[in-house]
């Protein structure tokens, strides 16, 4: 397969073969051509040369329809429903059997979903979920799954997992691109690896291919390292930049409390639906508390709207890239953005200035800027490196990041991990939630577990290994720690 979007070449060689029964894990760094491969697969774009063969014969998948039409279906990187319609008209549109999805939901760990439930309603990770259901639902002989886990906490994950190796079970054939190698090594029969838009190799899931498959996929050996948290207990010994205070919100946030301080990277961790959304959508302004309290810099603090947040001084980074991005603006202009937002009167604009800061953004976090007339062309890693870029360029007092590595390959995860503490070093106080546990230690100093809408644990960075993590998020180490919490 080859395919170019103008002077960028998303793919150039690239070939894939999966049997009946097998998962094969389609892997590479952002940017290889694993997206635009999987879209051509099932119609979304046509290639420039190449073919597709189902059961040894040409398919037609000039478009969406036909590419289901012949057992192709996709579930891509980003939710696919509308959300300015219900679940029932959104499967109407699809035509997807009402009983068939439900039966899915159900299977995949939803409770309480009605038909009459708005899209735009329901959280990020459900509504991959439903994503899946209504592709199950369409009896599929490939199923395509685009980073499907990304937005998952771990309990949907293994659900999702076990449903995928059941479809296998069954003789449909599943391409499932994840940069997670524990669910890889889990799920997967064979891996095939992408790189600068070709196939480099096709590797047996076996003991050891993890190292194999970075090499392929960078060329070198990589290593995500780990970090010095010295400097957390420094920075604890100033004053909060925010401050929480038993706040709750409706429906799942009951009662949170914590202090942020500046130069700190505080984590948050949590399975789906324990209130996690709630709270960052309080602290963002995009929802008011039903309970509690809230500070920044020493000041109570009442937000009717996200301007009021952004005029306190807090910044928020969505896990979905397309809610901060000018999807049809430039990289410059998508980084330059708080410069013409925080002007406070009329005159000529520093141009200079703000180019140079601009640059300066790209240069250290190595944005792909080929695609310079739309960031919508560039890949998902690329995308999120400008979300973030543009506070390095323009600066951040308080900085909410929810998931931001979300999709993103190990690569550019090594990049961001030491721009987030950069960050804090200049002095910013950073709330992060992170799906990925293994994280937790990379990025912050502590890590905030909340369970069913409350702290239940606060650990320090060098304690906070998966186990004691998952444990905590689970609700089994409630005590101690989450009273001391809330004695802040």
């Amino acid at each position: 397969m080859a395919k170019s979007f103008g002077a960028v070449k998303a793919l150039t060689d690239a070939s894939l073969h999966v049997g009946r029964g097998q998962v094969v894990a389609l892997m590479g760094a952002n940017g290889a051509g694993k997206s635009t491969f999987v879209k051509i697969l099932t119609g979304a774009l046509k290639p420039d040369r190449g073919h597709v063969l189902i059961q040894g014969k040409p398919a037609r998948v000039g478009s969406p329809a036909q590419a289901r039409a012949s057992g192709l279906v996709p579930v891509y990187q980003e939710p696919s429903l509308i959300p300015d319609l219900d679940v029932a008209d959104n499967l109407r549109l699809g035509d997807t059997p009402a009983d068939d999805f439900q039966h899915w939901v159900a299977e995949l760990g939803i409770e309480g979903l009605q038909l009459t439930d708005m899209i735009r309603d329901l959280p990020l990770a459900t509504l991959r979920i439903l994503d899946l259901a209504r592709a199950l639902a369409s009896k599929p002989d490939v199923l395509l799954l685009d980073e499907m886990t990304a937005a998952l906490p771990t309990d949907l994950v293994e659900r999702v997992l076990r449903v995928v190796r059941a479809q296998a079970d069954e003789g449909r054939g599943v391409i499932y691109i994840s940069h997670r190698f524990t669910e890889i090594s889990e799920l997967c029969d064979s891996a095939t690896v992408l790189r600068d838009g070709r196939t480099v190799g096709d590797l047996k899931i076996e003991d050891g291919v993890e190292e194999k498959v970075v090499e392929l996929m960078l060329g070198t050996k990589l290593d995500l390292g780990s970090r010095d948290t010295g400097a957390s207990k420094k920075a604890r010994e100033t004053t909060p930049r925010l401050e929480a205070r038993n706040l709750a919100a409706a429906p799942r946030l009951q009662d949170v409390s914590f202090d942020l301080h500046p130069g700190e990277v505080l984590g948050v961790v949590a399975l789906e639906g324990q209130g996690q959304d709630e709270l960052f959508n309080v602290l963002s302004g995009f929802t008011k508390p039903t309970g509690g309290n809230l500070s920044v810099d020493g000041t109570e603090q009442s937000f009717s709207h996200p301007s009021d947040a952004i005029a306190a001084g807090l910044t928020f980074v969505p896990g979905d890239r397309a809610e901060a991005l000018l999807s049809q603006r430039s990289v410059r202009e998508n980084i330059a953005l708080p410069f013409s937002a925080r002007m406070r009167s009329w005159g000529p604009l520093k141009l200079r200035r703000e180019r140079e800061r601009v640059k300066l953004a790209v240069d250290r976090l190595q944005i792909d800027t080929r695609a310079q007339g739309e960031v919508q062309r560039l890949s998902g890693g690329n995308q999120q490196k400008v979300t973030i870029g543009r506070w390095l360029a323009t600066g951040v007092e308080t900085l909410l990041l929810f998931d931001p590595t979300r999709g993103i390959d190990v690569r550019t995860k090594r990049q961001i991990y030491p721009l987030v503490r950069e960050l804090a070093e200049q002095g910013a106080a950073i709330l992060y939630y992170t799906s990925e546990l293994e994280e937790v230690p990379l990025a912050c100093d502590r890590a905030l577990v909340i369970f069913n809408g409350r702290v239940v644990d606060l650990i320090n960075a060098a304690d906070a290994d998966e186990q004691t993590l998952m444990r905590a998020a689970y609700g089994l180490t409630e005590g101690a720690n989450a009273e001391a919490v809330s004695a802040q």
